[in-house]
């Protein structure tokens, strides 16, 4: 169990490949370059934080067209 397994599924898992050999270990050149990658996942990035900042200030912006919106009535529990 040199892998340190946390759960009885994980055991079990651990057990059964430790003895599996892997082929292709050595070194390949890869497809895409490592600064592709990070240009890449850059762009995810800032893609998520604007869809999020989008996002809060269409919810800021329904929020307040509800509130405008609303009617609010005295209740007559209140009123008596």
């Amino acid at each position: 169990m040199a892998i340190g397994a946390k759960d009885h599924i994980d055991k079990l898992l651990v057990q059964k490949y430790s003895d599996k050999q892997v082929d292709k270990h050595e070194y390949e050149q890869s497809a895409i370059s490592a600064e592709d990658v990070m240009r890449i996942m850059n762009y995810v990035s800032t893609n998520t934080m604007t869809q999020m900042k989008l996002s809060r200030r269409l919810s800021i912006a329904c929020y307040a067209v509800n509130a405008m919106s609303a009617n609010y009535n005295q209740s007559r529990r209140l009123a008596g």
